[in-house]
């Protein structure tokens, strides 16, 4: 016999709040595309187009920054390897694009291909790199679409490494904002480069494209711009203020100006009418319920890891949850295993939803126990 059992608790947070509180509506932008996301809960507090597919022109080379990033933490290849520089890797095959000035047949090492890579968004770096890793860049632009997948990145579908113009080449400003999130989460050593202003290889000083490193009024430490005439001008931007991380994406404005101020109003909306609360630490629990044949009687319910929630500001004390049991729990249960949802309100809606695991593992009870519970259930089930 299935129940379903729905439980209401009260989130109570013990900051102040403010008594009148607005939100505006996001801004609106001149852009093909864009998105703005908070890293720490993944929900989206401002989006246009954000799942239309379009041409990403250098944004590209964070996903070639990951795969290299992915294949250093997995011991395949080390920052110290040197680098055979080939023929189609030659600065010279990249006319339109921004590079590194790599030389053929000279040797470079895998930490300054991706300094080239990541500051100087060397579009001749990446295909050493690619080279390098996978035999060939086609063979890399597999392993581009593998780690894509695997990021939920559904929209997405990597033909070079570099991001030049090809038939097929193309992402949006959503799947964007999930390889940032990857990318910040997964290697921050690595993503660390993306602050830097810039970098100096045989004597070139070159500077990072990304202005808003510069700008004094927001903390931004990354990512990364890219441009061509299919494209229009693009940046992938990341802000950290009072420890909350934002995820702002813009595709397709008209100038490097332009991709500038559009990603500052994304930034400076969110930080100024958002906040992003835990109400909810690791190994959290909100309930115990009955457990069937099982060696202890109630089974520990709620989250192993921390929750994080992206509300309008001033509303963090109007914030409720309920929890739903979805069935009637019958040993064995595992550590982790999702038994129902945690649903969290805000002014009669639901804002986000998390599963409401079992924090701990049941193990079947012995026979005897077993038995006598088969009995109780029959009871309750007849009375109830």
């Amino acid at each position: 016999m299935n129940r379903v059992s729905i439980f209401t608790i009260l989130i109570t947070f013990m900051w102040a709040q403010s008594v009148w509180a607005i939100t505006p509506a996001p801004p609106s932008l001149g852009a093909n595309g864009y998105i703005l996301m908070d890293y720490q809960s993944g929900q989206v507090i401002a989006e246009n187009n954000a799942d239309n597919p379009l041409p990403p022109a250098s944004l590209t080379k964070m996903m070639t920054s990951y795969v290299v990033s992915a294949e250093l933490a997995a011991g395949n290849i080390a920052l110290t390897d040197q680098v055979t520089v080939s023929e189609n890797a030659w600065a010279r095959n990249f006319p339109e694009s921004s590079k590194m000035f790599i030389e053929v047949g000279k040797q470079v090492t895998v930490e300054e291909l991706l300094k080239g890579l990541i500051i100087s968004s060397g579009g001749d770096a990446s295909v050493a790199l690619a080279e390098h890793i996978a035999g060939s860049e086609d063979a890399f632009a597999q392993l581009m679409n593998m780690h894509a997948q695997k990021l939920g990145m559904t929209n997405t579908f990597f033909v070079n490494a570099h991001g030049l113009t090809a038939e097929g080449h193309q992402t949006t400003a959503r799947d964007m904002a999930l390889l940032a999130k990857a990318l910040i989460h997964d290697y921050p050593d690595e993503y660390a480069l993306y602050q830097l202003k810039e970098f100096t290889y045989n004597n070139i000083r070159q500077y990072n494209r990304n202005s808003l490193l510069w700008d004094r009024s927001l903390e931004v430490d990354g990512i990364k711009t890219g441009h061509t005439d299919a494209a229009g001008y693009c940046l992938v931007s990341s802000a950290v203020k009072d420890g909350m991380r934002l995820i702002a994406v813009v595709m397709g404005t008209s100038s490097e100006e332009a991709r500038k101020i559009e990603s500052k109003k994304l930034l400076t909306y969110g930080f100024r009418f958002f906040e992003t609360v835990s109400p909810l630490t690791a190994n959290s629990e909100v309930h115990q319920a009955r457990v069937w044949g099982g060696e202890i009687e109630q089974a520990k319910l709620g989250v192993l890891n921390q929750t994080f929630l992206t509300i309008p500001r001033g509303k963090r004390n109007q914030l409720k949850a309920n929890y739903v049991v979805e069935n009637e729990l019958e040993a064995p249960l595992s550590k982790g295993q999702a038994v129902g949802s945690i649903n969290f309100e805000l002014d009669g809606e639901q804002v986000a939803s998390v599963p409401l695991v079992v924090l701990e593992d049941v193990a079947e009870g012995g026979w005897f126990s077993r038995l006598w519970d088969s009995i109780s259930r029959w009871f309750s089930e007849l009375f109830s």
